[in-house]
């Protein structure tokens, strides 16, 4: 029994909640963890214990008596920290040890007592790490370098992203500092490529998965409300309070505008009828003071319904308690993020988990039902996979070099070689670049050292540094003296505007451009509010999956009719063609003179084509939403079509380089690309912006079926 191999203390632990047996994946865990040296990644549905499958074990197996940390848990967020420290801190009250938490907003007094009597276990985030290893090299080593075990949680949320990337770094850095390498524990709901996850951790061969398929039964239900405006139809909206007034719900819409527009009116309907007053909105621009009431309020509450209408932030792992129904508006970007969302609803055992899938448009309708079918097939869209991240690889030679007080050059070279997560990043290419930040002021080299130059030193003394993610110019936004959030700055923002935060409507009554702050009061004159948000990458596979619903005849019994009436007029438009291999034919409108084309395929192959047909000085309009393009048909010449698309790669670097001369926003989706050679930007570009790999199996597999 694997119960049989933890130690007394957590036995007890155990004995006092009561549990009547292990869940699958704790007891899998207990025993490979246990028994075995290999780093394990455990995958299973939400609300099923991976943290305690991952903290038994590694509990009964570390002496806390050793100085200096003995685990390090990192999260991808603050607030998961803040969520998963009182349960550590219950499983460690049994052995009596420490668990600190270390983030920007965690207790001062805390971390010096951990500098004064390092041991036990810290919470924290890369960002955090980042800043140590920058600024407290010494705590770095001190602290971490007798680390036996990392616990990633959430890590499918770090691969194939620029954190990551960066996590990799640090963590390759961790392992050179500790006496003996540490164990990693991965925990995930939701990984679509094992073998990538392995990789993750630096050491594919010695990290093994261990996967619970155990699912809780979903009841899926589809509604369709087509809307014509770009604000919520207010029939849509009835329907929606309906659903959610007498139950405890979450409803993910895909921004923070639709999000706010969501919890404003469905507030204001609840108002007039007498329902509940427990409406709320959480999302990144809400203040963190009101986003931990709503998780408190949500967590603790028993008998009150409650709504809150979220985006990711109630994606991932943050304990909310049980929710009765999760509603979509509109197609999630992708599969991943359909499995986190619906594994909030139906926690306890043997309660079905309630999914709601409402569409404003047919495109969107088409979209959730691909997704839904994809996910009952068990596809999970692969991570995307950065062979040579220069623009991360920049940051972490600032990082190192920022770290020592400088380096010398060949010493630097080979500690970014020797980072498993920079690998297929050459040494000329390391160099080229370290030459490159040299000559512009990045870099200084006096003999043989390289140090921080005068211009470097606007990066890495900046508290933006230790982040490799974008981050929106934001404006804190108060009234009479108290903040209630912050929102992206954008032109749209004016005085006398009104604006949708924390459930509210607020108006604009002055903007301070120096201090990023906006003074807003409650609106009363019904002014439409201003909506922010944007879109997300699509998976090949999901606009694949979407034609073959169009050349099928079958019936889904799970829609509402308006879906289904939907459905069945977009296969009335798509019938004429005739498609009978949905992998490789592509349906072509000919219309007087124009040509419309639907790809059916994703989001990086669309823009690639586009990119290819700019080159080519093909006009053309593409909307990605329905996987779309039109043409004027004069210049075109349809029958040697991807032929003519492929021959136009070869002009692909010198058409990007002239790109990124007129407009250098393009590389805006990464923070550091833009203090790298030309040559490296267009790499970036070729990477993780467009998919020239992709595009080219996809030109080359497809035929056009003209109508």
């Amino acid at each position: 029994m694997p119960i049989q191999l933890l130690s007394e203390p957590i036995r007890k632990y155990i004995r006092d909640k009561r549990w009547e047996e292990l869940r699958a994946i704790q007891a899998a865990a207990i025993k490979r963890i246990l028994t075995t040296s290999h780093n394990y990644i455990l995958v299973s549905k939400t609300a099923s214990g991976k943290t305690e499958a991952a903290f038994l074990p590694i509990l009964s197996s570390v002496n806390f008596n050793k100085s200096g940390v003995q685990v390090l848990y990192i999260s991808p967020l603050i607030a998961l920290i803040n969520d998963q420290f009182y349960r550590i801190e219950e499983l460690c009250h049994y052995l009596e040890v420490p668990v600190t938490k270390w983030h920007g907003e965690a207790n001062r007094t805390q971390k010096k007592h951990l500098l004064m009597d390092p041991k036990g276990i810290v919470l924290i985030t890369p960002e955090s790490l980042e800043a140590m290893f920058v600024n407290n090299p010494y705590n770095i080593k001190y602290l971490f370098s007798n680390l036996k075990f990392v616990v990633i949680d959430e890590i499918h949320s770090f691969i194939g992203t620029d954190r990551g990337i960066q996590l990799k770094s640090i963590l390759s850095r961790l392992q050179k500092i500790n006496t003996v390498p540490f164990r990693i524990i991965g925990l995930s709901a939701t990984i679509g490529d094992y073998e990538e996850a392995k990789q993750f951790v630096g050491n594919d061969n010695e990290t093994k998965v261990l996967i619970d398929k155990t699912t809780n039964e979903i009841q899926v239900i589809f509604r369709y409300f087509k809307i014509e405006t770009v604000e919520y139809s207010l029939e849509l909206l009835k329907n929606i309070y309906r659903e959610t007034k007498d139950n405890k719900v979450l409803i993910f819409p895909n921004n923070r505008g639709k999000v706010e527009e969501l919890a404003v009116k469905l507030k204001k309907i609840a108002e007039r009828v007498g329902g509940h007053k427990n409406y709320f909105s959480h999302h990144s621009s809400v203040n963190k003071d009101v986003r931990e009431y709503v998780e408190f309020f949500a967590k603790n509450n028993k008998k009150e319904n409650f709504t809150i209408a979220c985006t990711s932030t109630l994606e991932l792992g943050i304990d909310i308690g049980n929710v009765d129904k999760v509603i979509q508006v509109d197609a999630t970007h992708s599969i991943a993020s359909l499995i986190q969302r619906v594994g909030r609803s139906g926690r306890k055992e043997g309660i079905k988990s309630k999914l709601y899938l409402y569409s404003t448009n047919k495109w969107s309708l088409l979209q959730s039902l691909a997704s839904w079918l994809l996910y009952k097939e068990e596809f999970i869209e692969p991570p995307l996979f950065i062979e040579k991240p220069f623009d991360i690889m920049l940051h972490q030679i600032l990082s190192i070099v920022k770290e020592y007080s400088g380096v010398n050059e060949i010493e630097l070279t080979k500690k970014i070689e020797n980072n498993f997560t920079f690998i297929h990043i050459s040494k000329e290419e390391i160099n080229e670049i370290i030459d490159y930040l040299i000559s512009n002021d990045i870099l200084e080299k006096i003999d043989k050292e390289i140090i921080i130059g005068i211009e470097g030193e606007k990066f890495v003394n900046s508290r933006d540094f230790y982040s490799v993610f974008k981050t929106e110019e934001h404006y804190k936004v108060a009234n009479s003296g108290n903040t209630i959030g912050e929102i992206p700055f954008s032109p749209q923002i004016r005085e006398d505007e009104n604006i949708l935060l924390a459930a509210k409507i607020w108006k604009i009554k002055l903007i301070d451009f120096k201090s990023h702050k906006i003074e807003v009061c409650p609106a009363k004159d019904g002014k439409n509010p201003l909506f922010f948000g944007s879109g997300g990458l699509v998976h090949p596979k999901i606009r694949e999956k979407m034609l073959e619903i169009l050349i099928s005849e079958e019936e889904y019994l799970f829609l509402d009719q308006p879906s289904s009436e939907e459905i069945d007029k977009l296969r009335q438009k798509f019938s004429p063609f005739n498609i009978l291999k949905p992998s490789e034919e592509r349906p072509l409108f000919l219309k007087e003179n124009k040509a419309q084309l639907y790809t059916f395929t994703g989001t990086r192959i669309n823009r690639t084509i586009q990119l290819l047909l700019t080159i080519m000085d093909i006009q053309n309009i593409m909307t990605d939403n329905d996987s779309f393009f039109e043409f004027s048909t004069s210049n075109i010449v349809w029958d040697n079509f991807t032929d003519t698309l492929l021959n136009s790669i070869v002009y692909v670097d010198n058409h990007l380089s002239k790109l990124l001369e007129k407009n250098p926003t393009i590389l805006d989706f990464s923070k550091w690309g833009i203090l790298l050679p030309k040559k490296y930007q267009i790499s970036l570009l070729k990477q993780k912006y467009y998919d020239l790999e992709s595009t080219i199996k996809f030109l080359k597999s497809i035929k056009l079926v003209i109508k």
